[in-house]
């Protein structure tokens, strides 16, 4: 059975040291004040293999999402009407795609990157992702960047 992903919100003070620390090493990488990654878990006093577990699993809340590029990974089936299938559901939604690249499948798995705009109008996006990673002939979705 494949499990689901969950998404969940949680104050600062109950999220591990050890997530903190991804967080902090991710900051550092994305202001260019480190090149590394070795740089950067040094900085925070962290394992690069606890960086490397963590860091598609972790990332910073913003109050708001209207307005934000959400990119997002997606592993699924070369089937007729799949892509489709998946573009309804972000439509449905009311998020803007900006972006779809899908590669060229192999065994029969294609994997998709998609970079989509939150307006005011977009409904959940936990839902939406959910619906996605739910479908039929869809492995996996993930968030791989938030601007």
């Amino acid at each position: 059975m494949k499990e689901a992903s969950e998404y969940f919100v949680v104050r600062k003070k109950a999220v591990p040291e050890v997530l903190l620390k991804v967080v902090e090493a991710k900051t550092l990488l994305d202001s260019e004040k480190v090149r590394t990654v070795q740089e950067a878990t040094d900085m925070v006093g962290l394992s690069r293999s606890s960086f490397y577990k963590y860091k598609d699993d972790i990332f910073e809340f913003h109050d708001t999402t209207q307005g934000s590029t959400i990119t997002l990974i997606c592993q699924m089936d070369d089937e007729p009407g799949l892509l489709s299938d998946v573009l309804k559901i972000i439509a449905d939604c009311g998020a803007n795609i900006l972006t779809i690249h899908q590669s060229i499948p192999i065994n029969n798995v294609a994997s998709l990157t998609i970079s989509i705009q939150a307006l005011q109008t977009t409904g959940n996006l936990s839902d939406m992702l959910a619906k996605m990673e739910h479908h039929a002939g869809v492995h996996h979705v993930k968030i791989i960047g938030r601007e």
